[in-house]
């Protein structure tokens, strides 16, 4: 059964790190784009961040370039989501996504999901 479960989330202050991490099981995912997104109370999910299969390139939301980084660890099967500089409008839950249709921004071209972890930046 393919799963991805992910880990690291909390409560933290603004200005504070997390780092989330995504384990998947069932296969390997060395051929997948590795993607995070994230959704809000009474918001859309929306794109954060993605990697291509082998890391070779990142996509990042305008919200998040320069204090998010996305990396993975394919011997581990492992993505993650460093996250600096936090602020409250990332408050949100956290999902990582996979796929084999190529690195994208859509949401539609991951085909496995984690349940989400819940990160919250208190001011």
């Amino acid at each position: 059964q393919v799963q991805l479960v992910e880990s690291g989330g909390g409560l933290v202050q603004a200005g504070g790190s997390l780092r989330l991490s995504c384990a998947a099981f069932g296969r390997t995912f060395s051929n997948d784009a590795m993607g995070w997104f994230r959704q809000a109370p009474g918001k859309d999910r929306e794109f954060v961040a993605a990697i291509s299969y082998n890391g070779g390139t990142t996509y990042y939301a305008d919200s998040v370039k320069g204090r998010f980084t996305i990396s993975r660890d394919n011997a581990k099967n492992t993505v993650y989501l460093q996250m600096n500089s936090l602020k409250p409008e990332d408050t949100a839950v956290y999902y990582c996504a996979a796929g084999l249709y190529g690195l994208s921004r859509g949401d539609t071209r991951y085909s496995h999901w984690g349940q989400g972890t819940q990160v919250t930046v208190s001011s």
